[in-house]
């Protein structure tokens, strides 16, 4: 078991993979949203924005260790990148593809904690127009493809589940915490 420690947050658009982010780094300032690089158009904030031609470099040195294609964008888990997060604490890195977290798993080494925030599509919708989004229906659609995803991977294997039309953001951040304590006490020699 590697002694860095990293999580990562599953789910659907509006699960609160955000918001859970944000309480897990007001518990302990050690966690950190992990900052995808981003190809394309749109919200920046959260990612380090890139262009193709940085793309192609990651890809041709092998540092791309995830991308997928959604809403327009190519979003990128780089090696580089996942290197500086874990040099500055505990990464938080937002998926909502098992295959992601498959190969973040498989393709860079360190002890990942996966957490699955579900919510119903209701609350998707619900959540998306309350915080003002412009595409919520592409949201619903992401959000079905979740719910596909997870049905086409019964196996997938999660550390922790919440659901988070019951845990508050805190409630969720404080069981998070808890798990990765459990997990550094159990390797500890």
């Amino acid at each position: 078991m590697s002694s860095k420690q990293g999580v990562i947050l599953y789910g659907p658009p509006a699960a609160g993979k955000d918001t859970v982010t944000a309480a897990l780094t007001e518990l302990s300032p050690r966690y950190a949203q992990f900052a995808r690089l981003k190809v394309g158009i749109g919200k920046s904030a959260g990612y380090r924005m890139g262009t193709m031609e940085q793309l192609r470099e990651l890809e041709a040195a092998g540092d791309v260790v995830y991308a997928n294609t959604r809403y327009g964008n190519t979003y990128v888990i780089d090696a580089p990148g996942l290197d500086a997060a874990f040099a500055a604490g505990v990464p938080v890195v937002h998926l909502g593809q098992v295959d992601g977290i498959r190969a973040l798993v498989d393709g860079y080494r360190a002890d990942w904690s996966v957490v699955l925030l579900w919510c119903p599509r209701k609350a998707t919708a619900d959540r998306s127009l309350g915080r003002g989004d412009k595409d919520t229906a592409a949201r619903l659609v992401a959000w079905d493809a979740t719910r596909e995803d997870l049905d086409a991977h019964p196996g997938a294997i999660w550390d922790l589940r919440v659901d988070t039309t019951v845990a508050s953001p805190q409630d969720s951040a404080r069981l998070i915490d808890h798990l990765l304590a459990q997990r550094a006490g159990a390797a500890a020699p």
